[in-house]
């Protein structure tokens, strides 16, 4: 539940906004069993949320130096453009949401563990871009998510103290980083459940975006 009208909302992309988790989790385990490494849905729990270089070396450590990353990675976005193509699919509620916040006059943000250019780019094939003020890419912090850096940058571009701003986070990494900036969060779950060790970092937890929508809507 959202008790008042937040200054700005802050809004994680992969996963939150966009359906694009499930299709770099299936992905990246097809083509690590094709190069003779069992990958597990676990395996790939531990990334989400995580900028590339710390996903690289979780997975460089479970795996060892047998696996060449960078090939590895550059499959997989090969797999999902022969799969997919430029668009990546909306999370419901995601543009419905976006709007309402526009509409109200909200600030909003982006703050994702993908880099800069390539969060512009899907975003504006969707046609989300234009609804955002800022975007804080993995690639504008050094310290990346579950570090509490990028909300900060994000709440510092929009002039407003992390605590008067609103974050809808899927992933843990995201909900901590946004907890220890200060920014209150709300929980849209993905592919990872709310657990008793995540939920005392969260103002709520909701079903999905709509759910979201009219909690806002219900502040005025």
């Amino acid at each position: 539940m959202i008790n008042a009208r937040p200054a700005a909302v802050l809004f994680d992309m992969d996963g939150l906004l966009l359906d694009t988790e499930r299709l770099i989790r299936d992905a990246m385990i097809a083509v690590m069993a094709d190069f003779g490494f069992a990958m597990s849905r676990a395996d790939y729990a531990e990334l989400i949320g995580r900028p590339e270089p710390a996903s690289r070396a979780i997975i460089q450590g479970r795996f060892g130096t047998e696996l060449d990353y960078d090939v590895m990675r550059a499959e997989v976005r090969q797999r999902i453009r022969s799969e997919w193509g430029p668009i990546r699919p909306l999370k419901p509620g995601a543009a419905d949401l976006l709007a309402q916040v526009n509409a109200a006059g909200i600030p909003a943000a982006v703050v994702t563990s993908s880099e800069q250019a390539l969060a512009r780019a899907h975003l504006g094939q969707v046609g989300l871009l234009d609804g955002f003020a800022t975007i804080v890419g993995c690639d504008d912090v050094a310290n990346g998510k579950p570090h509490p850096e990028p909300y900060r940058t994000a709440a510092a571009r929009l002039g407003i103290a992390p605590g008067a701003a609103l974050a809808l986070e899927d992933s843990y990494n995201g909900i901590i980083a946004a907890h220890m900036a200060g920014v209150p969060v709300i929980m849209v779950p993905d592919l990872l459940p709310a657990t008793p060790e995540i939920t005392p970092r969260l103002l709520a937890v909701a079903d999905d975006l709509h759910q979201v929508n009219r909690w806002l809507a219900a502040t005025g």
